[in-house]
């Protein structure tokens, strides 16, 4: 998720069948440290290098947690200066080393795993899928500073799983490329990998085979007028679960949702990538959408689970009221998370 800010992104059964490892969608292989289990987690992005150290933090984490959810998903961000440019730099807005290795440390201490998936990302409201350096090998030597940077920060802090990249579609087609980072990133950090594509990207995605699950930033519209309805969203989701259920058998992979989510505004689910769709609060529909997406896929054996974009903005970060915002925090999503993430076997 391009978030517009200066700054810059599971288990129960599923209503329509399927229990895991029955192989309903015609099974996907074993997958090694992609692991066989289902990932409920909630991203905790940052937007300032203090913002992992708030007096909030452990507040956030401890409400995380009651949702049912497993996993936490941190985002520190670097920069680059225009689309064409090589070079990537921290600003103020990068959440310190420091402050990333104390909240992974919280969270672990209260039983919840740790992904980090660093982003890329450009000043003002430009998309990093636009990024196209005018040298590329340059900018892939930068690249693979930034992310054995974070390998090694995954490593020495014990997170369970790290992203090699999110939604870098103007260079993510560069199979040679993205195995040089990949193999680099395995010999900082011995954990699953995988790389966060936006769910116009994945099918361009050529390394897939490098990493050990498919990840899909899931933001496909699913209707073209407001609706509330879950039976109606499930029936714009069976199309794309096939696609994506084919997609994961094909890689031999899992597919995990890197992100998704859905602002608490009318007409939520026809654009899931819009902070700004109406400007008129629907909790209803944006409760819908998470009860439409939990119900299509939870229990399919080749999916990996789902991280939701996002917890609550830091105090004083954020630039949607939290009523309209992405979180599903104090409203009936969250009510669907608690529901549909009780405890169960078979969820990590």
């Amino acid at each position: 998720m391009t978030a517009l800010l200066l700054a810059v992104v599971p288990g129960c059964t599923a209503t329509d069948g399927g229990d895991p490892g029955t192989g309903k969608d015609g099974g996907v292989p074993g997958t090694g440290k992609g692991g066989r289990a289902t990932l409920r987690g909630i991203t905790l992005p940052s937007w300032y290098r203090t913002d992992y150290d708030s007096p909030a933090a452990d507040r956030y984490l401890r409400g995380i947690r009651a949702t049912g959810a497993r996993w936490i998903t941190l985002t520190p961000t670097w920069y680059q200066n225009h689309v064409t440019d090589s070079a990537l730099h921290t600003t103020e807005e990068t959440a310190s080393d420091a402050s990333v290795r104390r909240i992974t440390d919280r969270a672990h201490a209260l039983g919840l795993k740790v992904m980090i998936k660093p982003h890329v990302d450009l000043p003002g409201d430009q998309d990093r899928a636009g990024i196209r350096p005018r040298d590329r090998d340059a900018w892939f030597t930068a690249y693979r500073r930034f992310i054995t940077h974070y390998a090694d920060l995954a490593a020495d802090t014990g997170a369970e799983q790290l992203a090699v990249g999110t939604e870098l579609a103007g260079v993510s087609g560069d199979p040679a490329a993205w195995g040089k980072v990949v193999e680099e990133v395995r010999a900082h950090y011995d954990g699953p990998l995988t790389y966060a594509a936006n769910y116009d990207e994945y099918r361009k995605v050529r390394f897939w085979k490098d990493l050990d699950l498919i990840g899909v930033d899931a933001y496909w519209p699913l209707s073209g007028t407001p609706t509330r309805d879950p039976a109606e969203l499930r029936r714009a989701w069976k199309p794309i679960r096939e696609e994506l259920a084919a997609f994961a058998r094909e890689q031999g992979r899992r597919v995990l949702f890197t992100e998704a989510g859905y602002v608490s505004q009318r007409g939520a689910t026809t654009a899931p990538y819009s902070w700004t769709v109406s400007g008129r609060a629907a909790p209803d529909e944006q409760a819908a959408a998470y009860r439409a997406l939990l119900d299509s896929f939870t229990g399919r054996d080749w999916w990996a689970g789902v991280c939701w974009w996002m917890w609550d903005d830091w105090p004083g970060s954020g630039e949607t009221p939290a009523r309209l915002a992405y979180t599903p925090h104090g409203k009936p999503a969250e009510a669907v998370l608690r529901e549909k993430w009780g405890p169960a076997q078979g969820t990590r």
